[in-house]
């Protein structure tokens, strides 16, 4: 059962620091109940609580009649949009006014959905530029694990897909907006799931997304140039990623510190914060990663707590030293989870362990991240999509052929428009250094000219070629299937393709045209075509 009368909805503002003015002054607005929060006009239902925030086009506040229509039974909104509403209804509609709306949104959704700090489920969060969706999708295959069990569920918030146990609803955003997250809060709790894995982007923590939310753990992975159209600069990226790490939003803060900016997200991190080192020259961590050797296509690894010498072998099934780093905060995260008392688990810490050393949760495939699509040539296809990300899967799939003395690394990249254009001409020439032989094609121009993205991409190619004395091959080939069949008839046996940046991605944005492609079914094909054979869904790598 959810819902709040608006006369508690606004004490609960108040408490919560945002002085809100209800009006009318009479009776019936402070007893009108609301049963739900919708953020978008389509979306409201019956009795819900409409919050109207002002956007780059209009103000919610200017669809009263619709959501009206639909049943809304108040409004949350600014000043700019108290006199809109009046206009379109009246006085017949509640109207709570706040002067941020947006972070009024997350606590006026939790009142109304019941979200609290020990409420049900466990929220495990992920920041940090890369490794979010895999970290998740470790969390998830760890927790499920653990909660079976007691019969309980997993959830999943991130860039791929929501879920809430079986059930598998697809993301827009990498975080939902806020009413949006309190609702499936309340649903989590319905569909009896106990613990739920989240990514937390950026823009979800700028934007007020997570307000409202309390994470049992939050953890960080890294911090690279990404996202600099929306911070301006890599202190005001670091700010926000560092905004989840606070006492009154965070319980334990888990955080990778294997370069400066971890070092200096731990030591500005407020309430129980707890250090991870995966890499790099040895930190002085809480948690060390050890032994590192290959397993199959993935690795094994050992994890060491400092202080108790406790070690605990596990491994993944991805490639790469960064999956090795993924699974590790993964698996640290849960580990202080089940040794908090404050807030006690359906797992014990001993279960963690079994777990990790018997029962292989790591081993689960992460779509579209170092996706293996056929095996001779080695076919990959992954969501690097900057110049550290790129470094890092570049260097994962080229190692065994330096190891082999064999074969050559063929890759097809492009770079998404209205984005950060600094990192275009970097991640032209970061290709051109690690591959043998680089296509450049497109990713999502939205709404760029993409001839101008791709000439970003081959400026910065061209002059690493020039400066470096490299051999590398160079083409630009549009559109993206054309590359990636062209990728494909390059290959040998012997070769590795690795088509970056777009990993899971179903479509394309041109300029609002909406054009199908799916990297690993478009790569399959092109392989069938040349008479590889893929490997099919479920099959072992």
């Amino acid at each position: 059962m959810t819902g709040a009368d608006v006369g508690a909805l606004t004490e609960q503002l108040r408490a919560a620091g945002h002085s809100p003015i209800l009006t009318p002054v009479a009776g019936y607005a402070e007893r009108a109940r609301v049963t739900g929060a919708a953020m978008r006009p389509s979306d409201v239902q019956a009795g819900d609580l409409y919050v109207a925030v002002s956007g780059a086009r209009a103000h919610g506040a200017d669809f009263i009649a619709d959501v009206m229509a639909r049943g809304a039974a108040a409004v949350l909104t600014d000043a700019a949009g108290v006199p809109k509403v009046r206009e379109a209804a009246g006085y017949r509609l509640p109207v709570i006014e706040v002067a941020a709306v947006r972070d009024a949104a997350g606590p006026a959704a939790a009142a109304v959905y019941g979200t609290t700090a020990v409420s049900d489920p466990a929220l495990f969060g992920v920041t940090g530029t890369n490794g979010k969706t895999t970290t998740t999708y470790f969390l998830r295959g760890l927790l499920t694990t653990l909660l079976a069990a007691a019969k309980r569920s997993t959830g999943l918030i991130g860039t791929i897909e929501i879920a809430a146990g079986a059930e598998r609803i697809a993301s827009e955003m990498t975080t939902p907006e806020a009413v949006q997250l309190h609702a499936l809060m309340h649903r989590f709790r319905a569909q009896n799931v106990a613990a739920a894995a989240m990514e937390v982007s950026s823009h979800a923590i700028s934007y007020q997304r997570i307000s409202g939310l309390y994470f049992d753990v939050a953890g960080f992975t890294n911090l690279t140039q990404d996202h600099l159209d929306l911070h301006g600069s890599m202190e005001g990226y670091f700010a926000a990623k560092a905004e989840l790490f606070r006492r009154a939003r965070t319980r334990i803060s888990v955080i990778t510190v294997d370069d400066s900016w971890g070092h200096r997200m731990a030591a500005e991190a407020t309430g129980h914060v707890v250090t991870l080192a995966t890499a790099g020259p040895p930190a002085q961590a809480h948690w060390e990663v050890s032994d590192v050797v290959p397993e199959g296509l993935g690795s094994a690894f050992t994890l060491t707590h400092r202080e108790s010498a406790e070690r605990i072998r596990t491994s993944t099934a991805l490639p790469g030293d960064f999956n090795v780093s993924n699974a590790a905060l993964a698996a640290v995260m849960v580990l202080e989870a089940a040794s908090d008392p404050t807030r006690p688990q359906e797992f014990s810490r001993a279960d963690v362990v079994a777990a990790l050393q018997q029962d292989r949760p790591f081993h689960v495939p992460v779509p579209g991240r170092m996706e293996v699509i056929a095996t001779r040539p080695a076919a990959i296809v992954d969501f690097a999509h900057n110049p550290d990300a790129m470094i890092r899967t570049l260097d994962a799939v080229r190692r065994p052929l330096v190891e082999q003395g064999r074969g050559r690394l063929i890759l097809v990249i492009g770079a998404a428009g209205e984005r950060d254009v600094t990192k275009r001409p970097t991640m032209g020439a970061i290709a051109v250094r690690m591959a043998d032989h680089v296509i450049i094609s497109d990713d999502d121009p939205h709404g760029e000219d993409p001839a101008e993205i791709r000439a970003s991409l081959m400026a910065g190619a061209r002059d690493a070629q020039a400066t470096g004395g490299l051999s590398t091959q160079l083409q630009e080939i549009a559109p993206r299937g054309d590359a990636i069949a062209a990728a494909a008839a390059l290959a040998g046996e012997d070769d590795t393709v690795l088509l970056a940046g777009r990993g899971h991605e179903d479509h394309q944005d041109f300029a609002g045209e909406r054009v199908e492609i799916d990297d690993r079914t478009e790569l399959a094909h092109a392989l069938r075509a040349q008479g590889f054979t893929v490997l099919q869904k479920g099959d072992s790598t």
